[in-house]
């Protein structure tokens, strides 16, 4: 057993590493870091509730991410026009998002609250898209690589599988905007809740908006351990990130991201996404029923 200082949380050093490569395997596949599942895990198992355990969750976005990324852009299944404007639009949602957390949601029972609400959410509108059976598509053969057409103020355009695909950019930046704020309270960056919706109201394939969700993810992560950091000199450790928990994280998430990054094409999403709404609704029930029981 090891401590860390800075949470004060106590565990095997091999615990987060596991957890993470586990979780983040299965997630990263869908476009999400896991860092969604990982702070309920750090709140009800290692006992790390304050304001600190989402940037610390941060940090583990920022670390393990890049190696799905990599794996995406070796594949060809980045699309680079959709990622720089979900960037775009989320990294200053980030910012306003840890004000709201730091000022308005340092209770961790209020927190679990808002976390359960956000993650109910967020199963749900997977889960109504299951049931229209828009997910379940399986990418083609042959030429599986991403063509882009178009990238104007008024739209993105893209080939993929040999169909077309867009969406409006306006409406992207709004969106990242949106879930750059619910990211940056709830310490996952913002890719969570992006990667359904590109999914449900643009009509994108998950094949190709996994890519751009880890990518927007990673960089509104960065922005927002700076910003955490930042607090801290007005605040104190109790907004402090905790770098070596986040970083034992992060290791394992890393080869978890790289692996599903690696194997995604060759899963239904259906598959993928019937694992992510169980893992929500689950833990979505245990913190809403808690707040109130």
């Amino acid at each position: 057993m090891i401590e860390f200082p800075v949470s004060g949380v106590e565990t095997y050093w091999w615990l987060p590493m596991l957890v993470a490569f586990v979780v983040s395997m299965f997630t990263s596949m869908g476009g999400v870091s896991g860092a969604f599942l990982l702070l309920p895990f750090q709140v009800s198992i290692l006992g790390f509730a304050g304001p600190a355990v989402s940037s610390t969750n941060l940090v583990y976005n920022v670390v393990a991410i890049p190696s799905g990324v990599f794996r995406y852009y070796r594949d060809g299944r980045m699309v680079w026009p959709l990622t720089w404007t979900v960037i775009l639009g989320s990294v200053p949602g980030v910012f306003f998002g840890a004000i709201i957390r730091v000022r308005y949601l340092p209770d961790p029972r209020a927190f679990k609250l808002f976390a359960g609400l956000v993650l109910l959410y967020l199963g749900a509108k997977i889960l109504s898209e299951l049931i229209r059976n828009r997910m379940n598509i399986r990418p083609c053969k042959e030429e599986s690589s991403v063509s882009i057409l178009a990238f104007t103020p008024r739209k993105i355009s893209y080939e993929f599988c040999k169909s077309t695909y867009q969406a409006s950019t306006a409406g992207l930046l709004a969106l990242s905007l949106i879930v750059g704020v619910v990211g940056g309270i709830y310490g996952i960056g913002g890719g969570a809740i992006v990667a359904p919706f590109l999914v449900a109201v643009f009509g994108l394939p998950v094949y190709t908006v996994a890519g751009a969700a880890l990518m927007s993810t990673f960089v509104s992560s960065i922005a927002g351990v700076a910003f955490y950091t930042l607090l801290a000199q007005y605040y104190g450790a109790v907004v402090q990130p905790d770098f070596a928990l986040g970083a034992l994280f992060g290791l394992g998430g890393m080869a978890g991201m790289y692996v599903g990054a690696a194997v995604q094409q060759y899963v239904s999403a259906r598959v993928i996404k019937i694992i992510l709404v169980v893992c929500m609704f689950f833990v979505a029930a245990r913190y809403v029923l808690g707040y109130f029981l």
